[in-house]
């Protein structure tokens, strides 16, 4: 096949992209709601961007009614998030969380998430995710014909279960990815559960 993505519509490029772009992270975003209650919801179109200052990169839709999504409602108006990198275990809940609510629902409470505190952090974290990054708004770009939101978000402290992470004294900190078993996104309605560790060293 050779696609020319000028004769697909808007719905069949994401298709398309989606499928091709893969695996991607997934960000499980909470965020708080005006009511003081919290938001959650899963996005793929995510990564790290930049190391000095640290940032991430969020890039969420609009809601079927397009409408703006709680998410970037909620970073608007009140800057700080919380992105959590889900584990396999954590699939059902996570996708649960993707459904389309009331403005003002929380999936956290719907779903009865439990939420613990996080130091130096204005908002929570969910209590069973393995890793985690306190971040606020740094800067919201609009893109495209559609509306597309870059949400880029400035890391300020991050979470690491002691079961997957360790830093030695005057070393670097080391993340075993295999323990952390992070869910990939794929497309449609499939994820991808982690598989094995290749180590290769860069060429000098």
């Amino acid at each position: 096949m050779n696609i020319d993505l000028s004769d697909l519509t808007a719905s069949d490029i994401y298709f398309a992209l989606t499928q091709t772009v893969v695996p991607r992270p997934i960000a499980w975003v909470l965020s708080e709601n005006e009511a003081g209650n919290f938001n959650l919801a899963p996005f793929s179109y995510f990564n790290a961007v930049c190391s000095e200052p640290p940032l991430i990169m969020l890039s969420l839709g609009r809601k079927p009614d397009g409408s703006a999504k709680d998410t970037l409602v909620n970073i608007e108006a009140r800057r700080g998030f919380v992105v959590h990198i889900p584990h396999a275990q954590m699939l059902a809940p996570l996708n649960d969380s993707s459904a389309t609510l009331p403005a003002g629902d929380s999936e956290v409470e719907r779903l009865g998430l439990t939420l613990a505190d996080f130091p130096g952090s204005p908002l929570p974290r969910l209590a069973d995710c393995r890793l985690a990054l306190a971040c606020e708004r740094f800067e919201i770009r609009e893109i495209g014909h559609a509306s597309q939101s870059l949400i880029f978000g400035l890391v300020n402290r991050l979470f690491i279960d002691d079961s997957i992470g360790e830093q030695k004294p005057g070393g670097r900190l080391k993340i075993h990815a295999d323990r952390l078993d992070p869910l990939g996104r794929l497309g449609a309605s499939e994820y991808l559960e982690f598989g094995r560790v290749i180590s290769l060293a860069r060429p000098k």
